[in-house]
C-alpha cells in the first residue's frame, strides 16, 4: 500500500467518524493500521482474511503501534462465508482489499452492512492501468470494469474514484 493510499484511508475513516469498520483482506495489517488511526478512539476494526498467519502479523503490528487489543476483531475465513454473519447496517465503512474476482459480491454484502451515509472503499481498481487498456483482458480486469460500471449506475450509491496508489473506488451509501 502506498503512503498516499494509507493517508486516504485514514482521512476517509475520519470523515465518516468511523466507530465500526469492516475490512476484507487483513494482509499484514498496513491498511488496518491506517483505518484505526482515522477511526474514533473507541472504534473497532473487524478484519477478515482466509490466512490466519496474516492476521497474526496484523495483530502484532497493531500492538506495536499501541492499539489496545479490543480495537480489532480478527475473523479467519473466506470473506463471502464470514460477511453474511456480520450485522446489517452495523458499519460506518467497509474496506475491500480481498479477491478482486469477488469484488461485486463484496459490494452486495457491503450495501447490507453499511448504515446510510456509510462508505464502501475498493482498493486496486486501476489494476496497474489495465482497467482502461483496450484489447483482451484477464477475468480480474473484466470484473473490475463491471464493478466500476455497477457502482457508477447505482441509485443507492454516490461514487468517486480516487487516483491514489492503484486506485480507490469510494462510494457513499445514500
Amino acid at each position: 500500500m502506498t503512503p498516499s493510499t494509507g493517508a486516504a484511508l485514514r482521512m476517509l475513516a475520519a470523515t465518516v467518524d468511523a466507530k465500526a469498520v469492516a475490512e476484507i483482506g487483513t494482509g499484514c495489517g498496513v491498511s488496518g493500521m491506517h483505518l484505526l488511526h482515522g477511526m474514533r478512539p473507541d472504534g473497532v476494526l473487524t478484519t477478515v482474511d482466509p490466512e490466519p498467519e496474516h492476521q497474526q502479523f496484523a495483530r502484532q503490528a497493531f500492538r506495536a503501534c499501541g492499539f489496545a487489543s479490543n480495537r480489532a476483531r480478527f475473523i479467519p475465513g473466506r470473506a463471502l462465508d464470514v460477511l453474511p454473519r456480520l450485522a446489517d447496517a452495523g458499519y460506518d465503512l467497509v474496506f475491500c482489499d480481498g479477491d478482486r474476482l469477488e469484488y461485486l459480491d463484496y459490494l452486495a454484502e457491503s450495501l447490507r452492512l453499511l448504515r446510510p451515509g456509510g462508505l464502501v472503499v475498493f482498493e486496486g481498481v486501476f489494476a496497474n492501468g489495465r482497467t482502461v487498456d483496450s484489447g483482451p483482458q484477464p477475468t480480474e480486469v473484466l470484473r473490475l470494469r463491471e464493478l466500476l460500471r455497477t457502482v457508477r449506475e447505482s441509485q443507492e450509491l454516490m461514487p468517486s474514484l480516487l487516483p491514489v496508489g492503484d486506485g480507490l473506488l469510494c462510494a457513499v451509501k445514500r
